[in-house]
């Protein structure tokens, strides 16, 4: 080759080897999830891209799923024409659950210009084990044996009846106390005549799929595995029982292996004991366990949960998922999940009683200990407010306590770290509220609950609860004396003391800032208060119940989907819907259903069509942020036996039964409904559900479905607008604003004039009231959303931007650190609710302006960037991540100029509207700046 043709060869090269640095594959995904996926069937796989140019875009991929030790070819998709980088079905796919090897998988795209990119690193999944359903679960006693009552009742004035108090005083103690369960196993040894062992055989792989009830912790050769809280998540265990997969391989050693279980009680085991909301049994403690080893050679070793495990008490003397927990160190045995450890005084388990739910593994995130809060102030209680707080908080309280404001109110437990003699005790009560004394109270949210460690007296001691956890701010210490302070009775010495903030692990995927600081500040207390309520469900509050009532699931759906990852927890949140949906269709306030709501004055809380709606109304939720209609398809079943429940429940089209707008606001003590008619609310949400399953039916193709609920929706619309319509007074219901803005947001007017007038009516009651709202957990979605998506942006800002009640700003100057149950917190029996959460919504899909394109929707491939500048705002700045990448913007309003900074994920297309102008800008991946007169 002459030096002119490989100039000219170098030439046309480059461009291909520049054009193929362009693209860079960042994160690959398996069912939307990073990391070790344990999948169900063929996997569903996804990648984000980068690139440092505008305008890149994907025009083909290439896949390749191989087998991850033996690397043996399972499928390669060829080159495929598609713009497509998510939720790519891998169909005929052979993913054999019987297969004990991992999979691994990559991918490489072509760009715009047909230039193809390096291959992405790899990824791995595992297939679902077809044979863990197969072992024993082992405990210490049957559920037999343990004589445990049955059924969902025991709550209220139900608990104080002397057949009930008897039944449960007749369980034999031993279904509740924790345990450890123990074995030792060999690996990777060859034998050589007779019992001579060689280290021979290498382990490629090993698996462990765990599932202790209630609660566990996993450890093996003394080392716990993985950092997660109350595994596994909770669940209503006669539908669903979750289990955990864990990759041990690198926790193996050649020869002997110790693995060790603790277990608790949670929702599995309510037995009480102190403060508990309710009390229910699925069974004692329970374990199943299996470890699959494989070995380079091929070969594979297989350790279940049988006859040949071993059990002692733990140290953990209480535990209640409610009441607390109480630990005495002294009965802490040294190296017990470790081997070499002298078991022989051990107990030898019981084969138990399988649950009656379906094992599946845990997709969903663990809950984890994701945040730690320090000592802000010390208040030492003196003996005059020690005599009134014993009498206030209803138990003695020791001379010794002082009280420990952590600045933050939060779910979880205190972590302490204390140095004393054998057998001293300290106490920690927990509360987010203070008696007059000082003093933490509990009154308004479950009392006694407390910590109690027994210190083994072997130098400092750290400890925090495992199995149970609560709302609080504040700390109680009892029995001890900080480090520095004097200790004329020899206390113990609490050395160093954390406030744990427990939550799901889920990622945070977007950032939210503005020149607002009220606006700023409440964005971090729902931020709180959701995070103190995301658990294994979405809980009401940390503290008190703890159960998951549903209506914050889809009423606060949007900010809950814009602020976080929910593309595991929220097809498990689904799950437990469904398990709770009873025979007859009907949908429980709560799920998973722990207790049945019965008897004189339960039957709102028993079922409520803005409670149960979720399940109808989230999953379309969750189709227009991720692209996914999965669970539309897989649970339509599911809301159709729903709709038809609720038809048989109607009088002519008119549901009149549930909790309405729970929580109004007005000159009275929040609760029922007090503005709007019940029935208005519930017959609203009956037609919402009804119009998502027709929607839901045109997706699936089921004509029959979409003819027949179509009309059902056109004779709940007639039966409304008969039933509450003035319209004469252009008014709805009570003329209240969530009588009025429920209509307008569903669009039940049908007549454009009476539309404008009643929406003139809704302003006119917003500014009557000063510009406030008088709505409730049910009607502030509403209520904003109508008036967003009418352009009233400043009357929004108006509504909020205040220091008054209702209002965030009065929380915040109250000195809440988590939003209220109240709107007035002073009100309130809860200082950690996020039900009232619903203005996050607003600030991102009109502050910052980010929503998704309704066609097609896509999940973020499409998208569109709207920003509102109101009021006095100078700026917003916010992030969030979808599955293609993260979108920012960054505007500024500065004398009339209006300066607006944007970052497109590649492979996306953005559609802006600048403010005031009608066209909108369209505009393909990079970063942008666009300018305009506001």
């Amino acid at each position: 080759m002459n030096f002119r043709n490989y100039f000219l060869l170098i030439l046309l090269c480059l461009p291909c080897i520049v054009q193929a640095k362009n693209i860079t594959i960042t994160r690959l995904t398996c069912e939307m999830q990073e990391g070790f996926v344990v999948v169900e069937g063929a996997p569903r796989l996804g990648w984000v891209m980068e690139s440092p140019e505008n305008g890149t875009r994907q025009s083909a991929y290439e896949i390749d799923i191989r087998e991850a030790f033996t690397g043996r070819l399972i499928w390669n998709s060829g080159k495929v024409n598609s713009s497509q980088s998510q939720l790519i079905a891998t169909e005929g796919v052979n993913i054999a659950s019987d297969n004990p090897f991992n999979y691994s998988w990559r991918v490489r795209v072509w760009d715009e210009t047909d230039t193809p990119s390096e291959w992405s690193r790899e990824a791995k999944f595992r297939a679902v084990s077809s044979k863990y359903s197969e072992g024993k679960w082992i405990g210490a006693i049957t559920r037999q044996n343990a004589h445990l009552p049955e059924g969902r009742k025991f709550h209220g004035g139900e608990l104080k009846k002397p057949e009930v108090k008897a039944a449960w005083e007749a369980v034999d103690t031993l279904a509740k106390k924790s345990i450890c369960l123990r074995r030792t196993f060999r690996v990777g040894d060859e034998t050589e005549g007779g019992t001579n062992r060689k280290p021979g055989k290498k382990i490629v792989e090993a698996t462990a799929y765990v599932c202790g009830l209630g609660f566990y912790e996993f450890s093996l050769n003394g080392k716990k595995i993985g950092n997660s809280e109350f595994a596994p998540l909770w669940s209503d265990y006669d539908k669903t029982v979750y289990y955990n997969t864990y990759d041990v391989t690198e926790q193996l050693r050649h020869g002997e292996n110790a693995v060790g279980i603790l277990l608790g009680n949670g929702f599995y085991n309510v037995q009480g004991g102190r403060y508990r909301k309710l009390q229910i049994s699925f069974g004692p403690p329970t374990l199943l366990f299996e470890l699959v080893i494989n070995y380079e050679d091929g070969t594979c070793t297989t350790v279940h949960s049988d006859n040949d495990w071993k059990y002692d008490f733990s140290p953990v003397t209480f535990n209640c998922i409610y009441g607390g927990e109480d630990y005495d160190a002294r009965r802490e045995q040294k190296g017990w999940n470790q081997i070499g450890f002298d078991d022989s005084h051990w107990r030898p388990v019981v084969i138990q009683e399988a649950p009656k739910g379906v094992l599946r593994p845990q997709m969903a995130a663990p809950v984890k200990i994701m945040e730690r809060y320090d000592i802000q102030k010390v208040t030492k209680l003196n003996a005059e407010q020690v005599a009134a707080a014993s009498v206030s908080t209803k138990r003695t309280v020791d001379p010794s306590a002082f009280v420990l404001d952590m600045g933050q109110n939060l779910a979880g437990f205190p972590e302490i770290t204390i140095r004393g003699r054998r057998g001293q005790k300290v106490t920690l009560i927990v509360a987010e509220a203070l008696t007059e004394e000082g003093a933490c109270n509990q009154r308004q949210t479950g009392r006694q609950h407390y910590y109690e460690y027994t210190l083994k007296g072997e130098g400092d001691e750290t400890w925090h609860p495992r199995f149970s956890y609560y709302g609080f701010r504040y700390v109680q210490v009892e029995g001890a004396v900080l480090k520095g302070q004097k200790n004329p009775h020899k206390l113990p010495v609490l050395k160093n003391i954390q406030s744990c903030f427990v939550y799901n692990s889920a990622r945070k995927v977007s950032t939210f800032e503005s020149s607002n600081q009220i606006f700023n500040a409440a964005h971090r207390l729902i931020e709180k208060a959701v995070r103190s309520n995301m658990q294994s469900v979405f809980t009401d509050c940390p503290h008190r119940e703890k159960l998951g009532w549903l209506e914050q699931v889809h009423l606060n759906g949007p900010g809950l989907l814009y602020n976080y990852d929910l593309t595991a927890y929220a097809p498990q949140i689904m799950q437990n819907m469904a398990d709770a949906q009873h025979a007859n269709g009907a949908m429980p306030t709560t799920a998973p259903e722990y207790v049945i709501f019965e008897g004189p004055g339960m039957d709102a809380f028993a079922e409520s069509p803005e409670w149960g709606g979720s399940l109808v109304i989230f999953p379309f939720m969750y189709y227009e942020t991720y692209g996914d209609d999965s669970l539309i398809k897989k649970y339509y079943p599911n809301m159709r036996r729903y709709v038809d429940y609720l038809k048989t429940r109607a009088d002519k089209g008119i549901l009149s039964f549930g909790l309405g707008d729970w929580y109004d606001y007005g000159d009275f003590r929040a609760g029922f409904s007090r503005n709007t008619p019940v029935p208005l609310v519930a017959t609203a949400h009956y037609y919402m559900t009804v119009m998502y399953l027709v929607q839901a039916a045109k997706m699936l193709g089921n004509d029959f479905d979409i003819r027949y609920y179509t009309s059902l929706a056109q004779d709940i619309m007639a039966a409304f607008n008969k039933c509450f319509l003035h319209k004469d007074a252009a008014q709805y219901g009570t003329g209240s604003q969530c009588s009025n803005a429920l209509p307008l947001f569903l669009q039940m007017t049908q007549d454009a004039d009476l539309n404008e007038k009643v929406f003139m009516n809704l302003i006119k009651d917003v500014e009557a009231h000063g510009n406030r709202l008088t709505t409730g957990d049910v009607g502030n979605r509403y209520l904003i959303q109508t008036l967003a998506r009418n352009g009233e942006h400043e009357l929004i800002y108006k509504m909020f931007n205040h220091e008054e009640a209702p209002g965030y700003g009065f929380q915040l100057k109250f000195g809440a650190t988590t939003l209220t149950e109240q709107w007035d917190p002073r009100q309130g029996s809860s200082w950690n609710h996020f039900m009232m959460g619903q203005i996050d919504e607003w600030f991102f899909n009109s502050l910052v302006g980010i929503r998704p394109s309704t066609t097609p929707k896509q999940g973020y491939q499409k998208f569109i960037i709207a920003p509102q500048p109101v009021g006095d705002l100078k700026y917003v700045k916010a992030s969030y991540e979808t599955l293609y990448g993260t979108i920012t913007v960054d505007w500024t309003c500065e004398n009339g100029i209006f300066t607006l900074n944007v970052s497109v994920p590649v492979n996306t297309t953005a559609v802006v509207y600048l403010p005031g102008e009608k066209e909108p800008k369209e505009i393909q991946s990079g970063t942008y700046q666009l300018v305009c007169a506001k």
